[in-house]
């Protein structure tokens, strides 16, 4: 039987609660609802335990796992699933980078850090990876602050064949994925782009913080679209009654054969964090089957989960 994934949180988010809560779900049932890939490299969706969290609430911390993830301002629904404890106790994340030894003798037992914290926070980003660097754990950035983006942090990572995966996650059916599929149709079909915009508006704590740190998710989503030049990506809207769901605005302008006009507008309404999850879970039996080879560096195969790999804009 292989052995399970072992992975450390940072974040006790939405995004770590679907996830949790997903883990769960799939265990006691054998529905593959949405599911992208049921195995990687022999390792099943529910073959991947989390074996350690860190945040910084102080509500959080010390709390085991499974009731931390519902606590106030978190707001993902509860799934239909029995959620045994996890014996997992929440631990003080890191403050500065001068705990990274720390965190990085808690990281004991872990094969893979997901990095799920706010976006806007890179200092806080790098000291996790250079935590994950010092414990011989496999690292994934799911945020917008550029950490894979780091040249020298990078070729670091693949001399010590620890597999370093980011940046900035593009969620299983976002905006990014689909505005970046209806770019694309219209190139295919040979239709000229005119304009182009996405207006996104979420209730979760991570859209609150984007709207006071936007800039690298800005430059994140324009890494992740065909065209940038001529696609515009209003700033974030906090909204917090829409809860855990994202609503999405986009609209093309378009010019076809003779120069006719063609307009299209779509609205999309997502679980933001559900959308996370989806991708995350591919993201940990990537960066665990690599490790495990010794493939340190870049993960080729997760490039296209992500809206702004190594090389890409920051």
């Amino acid at each position: 039987m292989i052995e399970r994934v072992k992975v450390a949180v940072v974040g006790v988010g939405n995004n770590t609660s679907a996830l949790v809560q997903g883990l769960a779900l799939y265990r006691q049932s054998s529905s593959l609802v949405g599911i992208r890939r049921p195995m990687i490299d022999g390792l099943g969706v529910g073959d991947v335990d989390i074996v350690a969290a860190f945040a910084t609430s102080a509500e959080k911390i010390g709390r085991d796992l499974t009731e931390a993830i519902f606590l106030v301002p978190n707001n993902f629904p509860r799934l239909d699933c029995d959620l045994p404890r996890a014996g997992v106790p929440v631990t003080k994340g890191l403050v500065d980078a001068s705990e990274v030894q720390r965190v990085a003798a808690a990281l004991a037992g872990a094969e893979v850090l997901l990095y799920s914290a706010p976006s806007g926070r890179p200092e806080t980003a790098r000291a996790y990876a250079e935590a994950a660097h010092t414990a011989g754990v496999a690292f994934i950035n799911t945020t917008a602050d550029p950490v894979a983006r780091d040249p020298h942090l990078l070729d670091r990572f693949e001399v010590a064949g620890l597999p370093l995966i980011g940046d900035d996650l593009a969620s299983q059916f976002g905006t990014s994925v689909l505005h970046n599929a209806l770019l694309r149709l219209l190139k295919e079909r040979g239709l000229t782009l005119v304009s182009s915009y996405q207006v996104n508006l979420g209730g979760t704590e991570d859209f609150r913080n984007l709207v006071e740190n936007p800039n690298t998710k800005k430059q994140s989503k324009l890494n992740a679209l065909s065209g940038a030049d001529s696609v515009a990506v209003a700033p974030l809207g906090y909204l917090p009654h829409l809860a855990s769901q994202k609503v999405a605005h986009l609209n093309l302008e378009a010019q076809g054969w003779g120069e006719t006009s063609v307009s299209l507008d779509v609205k999309l309404k997502v679980h933001d964090p559900s959308g996370a999850a989806g991708v995350n879970i591919d993201l940990i039996r990537i960066a665990a089957s690599a490790l495990r080879n010794g493939r340190g560096g870049q993960c080729a195969e997760a490039t296209s989960l992500l809206k702004s790999p190594p090389g890409t804009a920051i």
